[in-house]
């Protein structure tokens, strides 16, 4: 029975085929092939509310740097925009709760008082939010001249604890005492995320900057996380480096890194090092994440605020706080977007005409955004 039905079968089976694909004209005979190389989910191409803090100093400069090209190439995104400055006692609360509503929040630099004065609200926005790894991205970008060429180098630091506590205060009249927090959930936890953005990003090489010679406990502590969490990354190469040598090794010979995790204070020296190699604080995307939370800005500290001359002459360099929203547009699952955004950026640089004074041309921020803006694909 089985036999006589098997032709029957054949035949249902061929009238339910599809036809075979025919070969495509002007290409050799060959078949048509398409391949799925990505599904998307419901909802992926929602626009997403972000909210944005222009900040103090050049910080509106930049961030309208990055207004103009989000709307320029019809972004999926829009901004709950929010008047945030350094010298305010707290981070107002209905800014806090658009950062955990949103998810998301990009923003210019908030000066800092230096000595006395309030706290810093970069570091309240990290503590209430749990930003717990800051990701600086320093690489040579193309056209840019620097002494060193083949720099491709992300520091991932500790971004709650450590030398960046807070906890401070008079013993007696003239001594200060500063806790320096090491704890191993926190040490753990900023290991994994850098072992884990190595795989993900098929890096090679983690190295862990440390001063355990001389704190053996606090520094010790991070050092023994960091093994622990390489043990379980047998295909990542893993490196220790003392602080002070990992100075000077970064001056003379920043090509031999790759990923760098740091507890909190190394982390921000390292970074804003790295960063003037390949070309300063201006072309240096960043951002600070937590389980939940992201917050984008300018990668290397130092300069985010800028100086009186130049938000007068309003000539600040907006390339680092666009390449931290094309950080941000990956973040938020829009690739596309965030590739051409990058490319646009890399080619204005690239081409030379429009570059701000610390790049060597004479560019204000609007032309520069501008030119960034006639280079989107």
């Amino acid at each position: 029975m089985a036999r006589r039905s098997a032709p029957l079968l054949r035949r249902l089976v061929d009238a339910a085929s599809p036809p075979a694909p025919q070969p495509l004209p002007g290409h050799g005979g060959g078949l048509a092939r398409r391949t799925v190389t990505y599904m998307p989910r419901p909802g992926d191409g929602t626009p997403r509310a972000v909210t944005l803090i222009p900040g103090d100093g050049i910080g509106p400069l930049v961030t309208g740097a990055v207004r103009q090209v989000m709307e320029a190439m019809h972004a999926p995104v829009y901004f709950e925009t929010y008047e945030v400055h350094g010298d305010m006692p707290t981070v107002p609360p209905a800014v806090i709760e658009s950062i955990r509503r949103n998810k998301v929040c990009i923003k210019g630099g908030l000066a800092t008082p230096v000595g006395g004065g309030v706290s810093s609200l970069n570091m309240q926005l990290r503590k209430e939010l749990d930003l717990y790894a800051s990701l600086v991205h320093c690489s040579n970008l193309p056209g840019l001249p620097t002494r060193h060429e083949g720099v491709d180098i992300v520091v991932i630091r500790e971004n709650t604890e450590g030398e960046y506590s807070g906890l401070e205060h008079e013993v007696v009249p003239g001594v200060v005492e500063s806790l320096k927090v090491i704890t191993k959930f926190c040490s753990e936890r900023i290991a994994k995320y850098a072992f884990e953005y190595a795989y993900l990003n098929n890096r090679k090489k983690v190295t862990a900057v440390h001063k355990a010679n001389i704190m053996k406990l606090a520094d010790g502590l991070f050092l023994e996380s960091c093994r622990e969490v390489a043990s379980k990354y047998p295909g990542i190469q893993y490196k220790e480096m003392i602080v002070d040598n990992c100075s000077m090794q970064l001056v003379s010979k920043p090509e031999q890194f790759d990923v760098m995790v740091t507890p909190n204070l190394y982390g921000n020296l390292v970074a804003n090092t790295a960063a003037g190699i390949v070309g300063g604080t201006g072309i240096m995307p960043g951002g600070n994440v937590g389980q939940d939370y992201a917050v984008f800005e300018q990668g290397a500290s130092a300069g985010n605020v800028g100086n009186e001359k130049i938000v007068e002459q309003k000539k600040a360099n907006p390339v680092a706080l666009l390449l931290s929203s094309a950080m941000m547009l990956r973040h938020l699952r829009f690739p596309s977007f965030a590739d051409r955004l990058e490319t646009a950026v890399k080619r204005v640089v690239a081409e030379g005409t429009y570059r701000t004074k610390d790049l060597g041309g004479t560019s204000t921020t609007q032309e520069v955004t501008e030119a960034v803006i006639a280079n989107l694909d």
